[in-house]
C-alpha cells in the first residue's frame, strides 16, 4: 500500500506541474499575441495617416509666398499691408507636425485673421467647386466674386497640404 500512495502523490505532482507549465505557456502566448496585435494596430494607424491623394504641393512655401505677394502687390495693391511671411508661418503652424485627423478650425484661426480683408459691398461670393462655370460668370459680371478672388482663396487654389506628426512634418 505505501507504494500506491507514493505513486498517487507523484501523479498529483506531475499533474500540478503540467498544469502550471500549461498556464505559463498560455500566459506567454497571450502576451505575445497582444503585443503583435497592438503592433499591427499601430501599423494600421500609420497607414491611415498616409495621404492617398496628391500629397503636399511641391515647393509649397514658394507657391504660397509667390501667390500672396502677387495678390497684394499686383492684383489688389490696397492690401499691401498684408505680411506674406506671417501668413505663410501661420499656415505652416496650422498643419505641420500634426495628425491630419486631429486638426481643427482653431488651428487655422490665426491664418484667417492675418489674411482677412474686406469684400466690396454688393458683391456675392461664389463657392467655386464648379470652377469653369463660376469663373466665366464672374468675369462677365463684375458684381460677383469667387473664393479665389479672396486672398486665402487665391493662395490655396489647387494647392494641397497635409501634416504628419513625424519628421519632416
Amino acid at each position: 500500500m505505501p507504494f500506491q500512495q507514493g505513486s498517487a502523490r507523484t501523479r498529483q505532482r506531475t499533474v500540478l506541474l503540467v498544469g502550471i507549465v500549461v498556464l505559463v505557456v498560455a500566459l506567454v502566448l497571450a502576451v505575445v499575441l497582444a503585443s503583435l496585435l497592438t503592433h499591427r494596430e499601430e501599423e494600421d494607424d500609420l497607414k491611415m495617416l498616409k495621404w492617398k491623394n496628391r500629397g503636399t504641393t511641391k515647393n509649397l512655401q514658394e507657391v504660397v509666398l509667390g501667390r500672396c505677394y502677387n495678390y497684394v502687390t499686383a492684383r489688389y495693391p490696397e492690401l499691401g499691408d498684408k505680411d506674406c511671411l506671417k501668413i505663410w508661418d501661420s499656415l505652416k503652424h496650422a498643419f505641420i507636425y500634426k495628425n491630419p485627423c486631429n486638426i481643427t478650425s482653431e488651428d487655422y484661426q490665426p491664418l484667417m485673421e492675418l489674411a482677412n480683408h474686406a469684400i466690396p459691398c454688393n458683391k456675392s461670393l461664389f463657392w467655386s467647386k464648379t470652377n469653369d462655370l463660376v469663373h466665366r460668370y464672374t468675369k462677365s459680371n463684375q458684381n460677383f466674386l469667387t473664393l479665389e478672388d479672396t486672398l486665402l482663396g487665391y493662395i490655396a487654389d489647387r494647392v494641397s497640404w497635409c501634416g504628419d506628426p513625424s519628421a519632416p512634418g
